[in-house]
């Protein structure tokens, strides 16, 4: 299961729609995102190795403001 930011992020979902039940990233920063990092956006969230969660959660906390920090403000 990928957790990233505080989120489980839905399994059997594609990585482009699951990075956007975040609060704070829509559809063109999981593509964004997804372009960074290199990974391809028609992966399904259970098929992704631990390194690439792993870049996903770096990408995010970096150049970010999600979540509790987006909420608070």
């Amino acid at each position: 299961m990928a957790r990233i930011a505080g989120v489980d992020l839905p399994r059997e979902k594609r990585v482009e729609i699951a990075l956007t039940y975040i609060y704070g990233i829509g559809r063109p920063s999981a593509n964004k995102i997804l372009e960074k990092t290199g990974i391809n956006k028609d992966t399904k969230v259970n098929k992704l190795t631990e390194t690439e969660v792993v870049r996903l959660r770096d990408a995010i906390e970096q150049e970010y403001k999600v979540e509790g920090d987006l909420r608070r403000t």
